[in-house]
């Protein structure tokens, strides 16, 4: 379920997805709520393009730690692909 910023107070959630899209970002929401995983989302900004490199806006989807698996299973089943990590 959809969870407002104080659920990852003192916490280190991690980034498992970036709609780039309002259409993705809203199916994503239903799925990770249907799935009952806990799940913060912010919209922030991300660099696009190959040839003429843009910012953009997009909806980044995060979740603790222990609950990274399983968010992963349902971005894959929906044929999303999970976001990489990152360095630590």
């Amino acid at each position: 379920m959809k969870q407002d910023a104080a659920f990852f107070e003192g916490k280190e959630p991690v980034l498992v997805f970036i709609a780039k899209r309002l259409r993705d970002a809203l199916r994503l929401e239903a799925l990770l709520t249907e799935a009952s995983v806990d799940f913060g989302v912010e919209a922030d900004e991300y660099r696009g393009g190959v040839i003429f490199r843009t910012v953009r806006t997009g909806a980044f989807f995060y979740v603790l730690p222990e609950a990274v698996e399983a968010a992963h299973g349902v971005l894959r089943s929906h044929g999303f692909k999970p976001q990489a990590p990152g360095p630590s």
